[in-house]
Order: structure tokens, then sequence, then C-alpha cells
């Protein structure tokens, strides 16, 4: 979905955060029928006897190949699909799902424990092409110290944003390259409707807004909260990120902070969905097969919290209490049909780049 794992802290964690390497012993091909490819997004992370326990089981070795923000690695499976990189691909949301379907980057396969999935996140009931894997919100986050020091209140809502008080305070990221930045504007599209979004980011550029490629670049590199406990860069207060960012910021400090040091402002979340399907010529269908069984077991999604800051989407999986006390989900989000982002996300995006870009 997006990096929320702070990686340079995750690593040392044992957390599984591989770029292009593996365990497999191979050429890298994945073609090596005992191994299994997984393509992602960055911000794919497990921990390492997770892993270990599906190859003991299984007897699939298996190679992680991470392919940048979720965005970058949607449209780069697609143009590779004829020929893929890897058997399984994780991480296209429902901001992305129909692109990816349109463009037949899956085939069919239900894995099984399907049925255990939440009736709320099932889709493609017909051909179950994607599988529902995790759920969480993207919303803007502000650092909490800025606020203090400057006695003012954090903004709360979508409104809020673009009052004078908030001016040049914010920073999000391109819709057009990046997963967070299309869910906060069809996070405002819900909000406001067809003919209203547009108005509204008139006044938030007006307002100073400013946008980066990515997620890493907000939150590390403009964002003045901390980053996984390192000290921040940048001097924008207030950023698009994840609802369960600030629980990263506490489990990931040292010494852990009793509070976490940045905040959600609750009024301006938009409900993603991330999937996983068996990747079109997959040369190892059957143990992609094996590893989407896995990603909804409930070793799996009991592991995936801590790791990728995301809530699992299987009936009874564990959430951890600290995940649960800075993260938790947001009550009320902004959400939106598949159809509706299936019919409109083009030329939404195309509008908001000729508006905010130019």
């Amino acid at each position: 979905m997006h990096t929320k794992t702070f990686v340079a802290v995750a690593v040392g964690l044992g957390l599984v955060t591989l770029s292009a390497c593996g365990s497999s012993s191979n050429d890298g091909s994945g073609a090596d029928s005992r191994t299994v490819t997984l393509v992602s997004h960055d911000s794919w992370a497990a921990s390492k006897s997770v892993i270990a326990d599906f190859e003991k089981s299984s007897g699939y070795k298996v190679r992680f190949l991470k392919d940048g923000d979720a965005g970058q690695a949607v449209n780069k499976a697609i143009l590779t699909r004829d020929n893929p990189q890897g058997d399984v691909f994780f991480g296209v949301d429902n901001t992305l799902l129909s692109r990816a379907l349109d463009n037949g980057l899956f085939q069919p396969y239900r894995p099984k424990g399907s049925d255990l999935v939440k009736p709320e996140y099932r889709v493609d009931q017909a051909k179950h092409r994607v599988t529902p894997i995790d759920t969480g919100d993207v919303c803007v986050n502000y650092d909490k110290k800025y606020f203090a020091d400057h006695e003012l209140s954090p903004p709360s809502s979508f409104d809020d944003l673009v009052k004078p008080q908030y001016k040049n305070l914010l920073v999000t990221e391109n819709a057009a390259t990046s997963s967070p930045g299309l869910g906060f504007l069809l996070g405002t599209a819900a909000r406001y409707g067809d003919g209203g979004w547009q108005d509204y980011w008139k006044k938030l550029k007006a307002n100073g807004v400013k946008v980066v490629d990515g997620w890493e670049q907000a939150y590390d590199q403009e964002f003045s909260g901390s980053a996984g406990g390192r000290k921040a860069k940048g001097d924008r207060p207030l950023v698009v990120s994840y609802a369960s960012s600030p629980p990263a910021e506490v489990i990931y400090a040292k010494p852990q902070p009793k509070t976490a040091p940045t905040g959600v402002a609750a009024g301006t979340c938009f409900r993603q969905t991330e999937y996983a399907g068996l990747l079109s010529n997959a040369k190892n269908a059957k143990g992609g097969k094996a590893f989407l069984d896995f990603l909804l077991t409930k070793e799996f999604q009991d592991d995936m919290p801590l790791n990728m800051f995301v809530y699992p989407v299987r009936e009874a999986a564990q959430v951890p209490p600290e995940f649960t006390k800075y993260g938790p989900q947001a009550e009320n989000p902004q959400t939106m049909a598949p159809e509706k982002i299936a019919a409109d996300r083009d030329q939404w995006v195309k509008s908001w780049t000729s508006l905010v870009l130019k």
C-alpha cells in the first residue's frame, strides 16, 4: 500500500523487506519450479520466521521483488504482464484495482481461506482474480509538537485544510504516481462530489499545499514530525499518510514514547483495501497458488499489522494492542464503490494534474 514500515529500522527488527533478492539460490528469473516470486510495492514486510514456516511447509523458496510505490509497481506489472517478473503480485488496492483487472494482470484463483475474508472486503466474486489481504485508511497526519508550540489546534476535517491558519503546512503525494496521493484525491471526491472536488483543490492549492512524488519523500523528507524515532528533516507539520502511522512512530522509536508524537485528522480519511493475485503467465502458477493460500492463513494475517501497519481482513485475526491504541481504524472514513473509481479515476487524475501541477 505504501511504506509505512520505516524500512531502516524494520530491517533491524528481522522483517523481510527484501528488494530483488530472497532466499532462493536460482538465477533470479523466478522460473525455478521450487521458487515462488512475489512482486510488490516497497512496503511489503513480513517476519522472517513466518516466511520460513511457509517455506518449510510448502517446499517452496520465496523470492521478493519490490518495485517502488504501489502505483509504480502496478503500472510496471501491467507493462510486463506477457512476461511477468514473478508469480504473485501483492499490493494493488481499490484505487487502482480496475486498471489491473482491465489490463488482464491476473488469472483466476480462489485461495483456501477465502470464505474467512470479511464480506465487506470481497470483490470480483464471479472470477476470483484478486484476493483481499489487508485494509487501512489514508489520512492527514499532524505533528503534535508543532501545533502545541504554535498554540494552534490541528485540523480535523477536509474543510479545515483550506483555512488560512493552515496555509503552507500540508504536503501530499502526486495522485498520478502515488497510492496515498490517489487515495487522498478520491477522499476529496467522495466528500465533495464530482463537481465540488475541483473547487476544493483550487482552494487547497491557493492555501499552499505542496505536492511531491511519493510517500517516502512526503513523510521522511517534508514532514516535520519524526520518522520512526529519527530526527525529522522537513518543515511541513501536515502530511498525507495513514491512520496507522502514529503506532509506527511509537514502536520504532528508541526509547518508546508513552504517546505518539503524531496524530490523525479523523475527518480526512479514505478507506483502502489491498489485494493480491496470481499473475497471468506466471512461470510457477502452482507455487503462486500456494503463496496466495498462505497470505490468508491466520499466521500471516496475525503477523501483518506490526509489519506493514495495516489491518487484517480475515475474520478473528489478531490485532496487537499497541496497534489499536495508537492507530485505530477511522470510524467514518470516506469510501467509494469500485465501479465509481473505475469509471472516473483516470479522468479525475488528469483533471487533478492539470489543476494542481500546472
